[in-house]
């Protein structure tokens, strides 16, 4: 290779509107301090390694194997780095780091302060969720119900040991409750231990004694000791399997914070159910704004940490706008008590169904009853009257209280004659429950999502935060994590979503060129410092027009 080739290598300058333009200035934004009390100093400056993992995942690339290389081989990526190489064990442990997070977190506020201020995005916050495939292993999977059960069997076949134990009487009395701590098993072992060595003296000291019942003994008791030992085992297993399940039905055994779900990429169609994370991101003009993992697979519970993080992060905009998996009344009364000045567009799981013919005549609907508001009773289809019982609550399993009417149908007519239509299969009286609370934030929702204005907003969820998913999984083929648990998932993800971001951004420039030059303008660039992403709205600020 002669020598003017690599110097015209080294001198190369990417073009005004190239990508690594928009990755290199968003990152020299932040303001980055290296300080070293202890250690010796890094030999690659993080900035350059955040812009090879940016524009390495930009282009789809995840491996660091092959970010490594993309550093060697491609001239932009060498352009960023300053024509450093760093290894692809640099790139892994700079990509799973502490540092990587707070830097990709500063990158993800400004560049939101930034299209915020320069009305790239607009003051609506589009929420939706999805399944990415954790890098674990598919039948790697523990479910909980089973663990409490094998836990339940296991003290059953501890308590049966002991039992065994006491006819030998080697122990004293057994405890009441089968509830017995590792701690406890430890001294029945040394118990049986002690018990183990008082057997061998007398065993050396009557050696020609046959048949010797000391050996038959100590025969048994080698046993129990085995099998308590074995079982201790199995306990200690089962105990640290509850810790990690932490309020979830199942995880995987290769990546412990990944949840089994039922994902979209499912070529088998039989809904097999595989590790996974649920991401939760909120966009607004197709640009992410924030973005968070969790590993429950319901959206529903999602919302309030996720809405709780935006906050924090100030990227929350006035209209919340949420599809009907969202929709529950421990969200929208969190809303209604927390977010004051938010308005959500979430419509609850039924909503179209209430708007059908169908649903309108169906006599079993309490809501297509006749209620009578001053005597606060119902009547049914069939003449039955329901009539004020008590209050009541109900608490689920997320310590969510709701709070119910109970009406109770009337057992007599006028003639004081039984009403069957008034009695259950097994003879009770009829009873429904009205939850007052959850129709009220029914009615809030429909009278919002059926107004025009509101309408017109809502209309564009699917437009704004699906497109997203789409070039999240189709087109840089982001389908699956490559980094094991959920602290180094949501670095990588941070990546992935800044990468979404900066292609957004480009695709807004390169369509911005496209427009002026098919309209007969050319374009000069004075200042070649500027910030790229201002061509789509303040091109007047960087560009000269000259009519041809």
């Amino acid at each position: 290779m002669s020598t003017n080739y690599i110097l015209n290598i080294q001198n190369w300058q990417p073009k005004n509107n190239h990508q690594v333009k928009i990755i290199n200035q968003i990152v020299e934004m932040i303001g980055l301090e290296e300080k070293y009390i202890f250690g010796r100093p890094r030999k690659y400056d993080l900035r350059s390694l955040l812009k090879l993992t940016l524009f390495a995942y930009s282009k789809g690339i995840f491996s660091s194997r092959q970010i490594s290389e993309l550093a060697e081989e491609n001239l932009p990526a060498r352009w960023l780095t300053k024509n450093s190489f760093p290894s692809y064990r640099t790139v892994c442990r700079f990509r799973i780091s502490d540092e990587a997070e707070n830097l990709i977190s500063k990158c993800m506020n400004q560049l939101t302060k930034y299209l915020r201020k320069n009305n790239y995005i607009d003051d609506v916050s589009f929420i939706d969720g999805t399944k990415i495939l954790a890098n674990a292993n598919k039948y790697s999977f523990v479910w909980r119900k089973n663990i409490i059960r094998f836990d339940k069997l296991n003290r059953e076949a501890i308590i049966k040991l002991l039992h065994d134990m006491n006819d030998v009487k080697y122990v004293g009395e057994l405890p009441d409750d089968s509830d017995i701590s590792t701690s406890e098993l430890d001294e029945i072992i040394i118990h049986l231990e002690n018990c183990l060595a008082d057997l061998n003296d007398q065993i050396k000291q009557n050696k020609k004694l046959s048949p010797n019942p000391h050996k038959q003994k100590r025969r048994k008791l080698k046993a129990i000791k085995r099998k308590l030992r074995f079982r201790k085992c199995k306990q200690i297993e089962y105990q640290k399997s509850n810790k990690i399940f932490s309020n979830r039905n199942s995880y995987s055994k290769t990546d412990h914070d990944a949840t089994f779900m039922r994902i979209k990429e499912d070529p088998m169609l039989n809904g097999q159910l595989k590790p996974a994370y649920n991401l939760q991101i909120a966009t607004s003009g197709q640009f992410i704004t924030n973005f968070d993992i969790y590993q429950n697979p319901t959206d529903t519970r999602t919302l309030i940490p996720f809405l709780n993080k935006q906050i924090k992060n100030n990227s929350l905009g006035k209209y919340i706008v949420a599809d009907a998996g969202y929709g529950s009344e421990s969200n929208y009364r969190f809303i209604e008590d927390k977010l004051t000045n938010n308005i959500p567009l979430i419509p609850y799981g039924t909503m179209l169904k209430e708007q059908s013919r169908k649903w309108k005549s169906d006599d079993r609907k309490v809501m297509n009853w006749y209620y009578n508001a001053q005597d606060d009773y119902y009547l049914d289809p069939n003449g039955v009257r329901f009539n004020f019982n008590a209050y009541c609550k109900r608490t689920d399993k997320h310590q969510f209280t709701r709070d119910f009417k109970e009406y109770e149908a009337e057992k007599y007519d006028i003639n004081q004659n039984i009403n069957s239509n008034a009695l259950t299969k097994s003879g009770n009286n009829r009873k429904i429950r009205i939850n007052y609370a959850w129709e009220y934030f029914k009615n809030k929702q429909k009278e919002l999502l059926l107004a025009p204005k509101t309408n017109d907003i809502y209309e564009k969820r699917k437009i704004d935060v699906e497109s997203v998913f789409g070039r999240l999984k189709a087109s840089l083929r982001f389908n699956r994590f490559s980094v094991r648990g959920i602290e180094r998932v949501k670095r990588e993800t941070g990546f992935a979503m800044m990468a979404l971001n900066i292609r957004k951004l480009m695709t807004r420039v390169i369509n911005f060129i496209l427009l002026y030059t098919k309209t007969g303008f050319t374009l000069n660039f004075k200042r070649k410092s500027c910030f790229l992403g201002d061509l789509c709205h303040r091109p007047f600020l960087l560009l000269s027009f000259r009519y041809i």
